[in-house]
This record gives structure tokens, C-alpha cells and sequence, in this order.
């Protein structure tokens, strides 16, 4: 199911449904496509899934870094008039979450994460000195999954243009060191707003014992595990993501 990208003044994002907004964050080589089957369940479900295009290639360097993402989603947010929302962050997108929940947690209702940044980067933007030759980023973008079959080609072909653009590829490096210094492990004991975080037990970029550590640094914290499952458990096991996510969305009255 295509959706159709709404464009309004500095703006570009996907708006389906009505309800309690749930706003969607993409990590870094993410596409919006990534969440269509979030969208298209909780879309019709009472709720209304805006997923914002984060200016990750089009700010300036300078400003390419997590606190000015959460600026942006901060200012978005306004735009479009919300009084309260929920969060929804994967990878990139749930450090984005994290870290615009902490500056302004007045208008987060619930946060969702998985495989999220935050405690741990390693993974982020290395190994990109091979760039040129599609196996190698092909086998990284399999690497994702626990599953390398939902690396598509168009997915690797994503991956591959965005690295071998050097214009993007600063950008993905400048991302990758802001990640590394926004580290959040000292902020989250003091950050009560009730979260969601669902997790790949065979996620290789973000290993399982970083999901631990989140849930157990958040005060007010629920931790679900997804079988045979990677980076990107939206993707690879979508009922299963919305099912977990939406009996805690009931369970906590949002």
C-alpha cells in the first residue's frame, strides 16, 4: 500500500488515520516504507501514524548531529498543532525519541523503541572503507536481519547509492560520531515517561544486553523480546511488532 507524501512548508511525511498521533521515526538508511505495515494497522485502529522525512542528508553539517533531529521534531510537532503524542523510533529514529523526550517531555505521552541508539554505537556508520563494491554492502545490509532475504535489492540499492554518495556518506559519518557523543546513559534514570521497547533477540547492531541495559536505566519500562528476529523487528516480523505494541498501547491506556 502506497502512501501518499504530504508536503507542507519545510515538511515532507506520511499522515494515515485519526486519533492519538503516533509519530514515526526512521533511522538512518531507513525509508519510510519501512513502517507500512505500523501504518496501515494502527492507522485504522484509532490512532494517526505521521511519519516525518527526517532531514538527515539535507541539513548543514554542522547541524547534522541528534539535538538538532530532536529540534526539528520539536518544531514539526508545533507545526502540526499536537497536543500530546507518541513516539515510535527505530535505530537512529528511537536515539532521536530518546533524546527529544528528554528536552521536551511535556507533550510525550508514550515512547516506542527498537533497536534503538543511544547506549551503544558501534555499529553505527563503520565499515564503509569498501563502499564501492555492492557484495560487501549487500552482505552489511543482509547483516541487518536475522532473515537476509528482507534485504531486497531495492533495500541494498538504497544502501549502496546512499554510501557511494560522498555528500551522504559525510553526512552518515557526522550522524554516527553525534550518536557516539549524545550517549544517554546518564539521562535515562531521570526520564519517567512510559516506554515501550521491542527488541530482535539476534539483532547483531544492537545486541540484546543493550535492550537490558535501556530497560533497565529507564524507570518506567517494558521490555519485549521478538524470536529469529534482527535490527529492524517492524520489518522482519510486522504482526508481531504491532501485536506487542498495541496491547501495551491498551494495557497502558494510550
Amino acid at each position: 500500500m502506497a502512501h501518499l507524501l504530504k508536503k507542507e512548508k519545510d515538511y515532507r511525511y506520511i499522515e494515515v488515520g485519526e486519533g492519538t498521533p503516533i509519530i514515526v521515526l526512521h533511522g538512518l538508511m531507513g525509508g519510510l516504507s519501512n513502517f507500512d505495515a505500523v501504518t496501515n494497522f494502527f492507522g485504522s485502529n484509532g490512532y494517526k501514524v505521521v511519519i516525518p522525512e527526517l532531514p538527515i542528508y539535507t541539513m548543514s553539517l554542522i547541524k547534522t548531529n541528534v539535538k538538532s533531529f530532536a529540534n526539528y521534531l520539536k518544531d514539526f510537532i508545533e507545526f502540526k498543532g499536537f497536543k500530546e503524542v507518541i513516539l515510535l523510533g527505530n535505530s537512529l529514529g528511537g536515539h532521536i525519541g530518546l533524546y527529544h523526550t528528554k528536552l521536551y517531555p511535556q507533550k510525550i505521552k508514550g515512547l516506542i523503541i527498537t533497536g534503538s541508539s543511544g547506549l551503544y554505537e558501534s555499529a553505527m556508520g563503520g565499515g564503509y572503507t569498501k563502499r564501492s563494491d555492492y557484495e560487501v554492502i549487500k552482505k552489511k545490509a543482509q547483516d541487518v536481519f536475522y532473515d537476509p532475504a528482507v534485504a531486497t535489492k531495492e533495500i541494498v540499492d538504497e544502501v549502496y547509492e546512499t554510501v557511494n554518495d560522498r555528500n551522504k556518506l559525510i553526512k552518515t559519518l557526522a550522524i554516527a560520531k553525534s550518536a557516539i557523543r549524545h550517549n544517554m546513559a546518564k539521562d535515562l534514570p531521570k526520564m519517567t515517561t512510559p516506554t515501550c521497547i521491542i527488541w530482535g533477540k539476534n539483532d547483531n547492531v544492537t545486541p540484546p544486553e543493550v535492550a537490558e541495559e535501556f530497560h533497565e536505566l529507564l524507570p518506567d519500562s517494558d521490555l519485549f523480546w521478538i524470536d529469529k528476529c534482527g535490527h529492524a523487528a517492524m520489518m522482519e516480523h510486522p504482526e508481531e511488532f504491532n501485536k506487542i505494541l498495541n496491547g501495551w498501547l491498551e494495557k497502558r491506556g494510550l
